[in-house]
């Protein structure tokens, strides 16, 4: 289900959607604050979610069991 291709998908569609937002942003005179700011949010969404996907993938802590007696314990 989840494995490391998740990452480069996921930057495929977020890079579609910045296309699509810089070329369907309104015409106006706030043109460029509509780019800067869609671009930037779907950006920051993405960071924020592959950050957290690869701190799952390779854990810093791994989970230790308390119930086991000393002699059955392997540092």
């Amino acid at each position: 289900m989840a494995n490391g291709w998740s990452i480069f998908i996921g930057l495929v569609v977020v890079i579609a959607m910045c296309l699509a937002s810089w070329f369907f942003a309104p015409k106006g005179e706030n043109q460029v604050l509509w780019r800067s700011s869609l671009i930037l949010s779907i950006v920051s969404c993405y960071l924020m979610w592959a950050i957290t996907f690869l701190a799952q993938l390779n854990p810093l802590i791994e989970p230790r069991r308390s119930d086991l007696r000393k002699e059955y314990i392997h540092h």
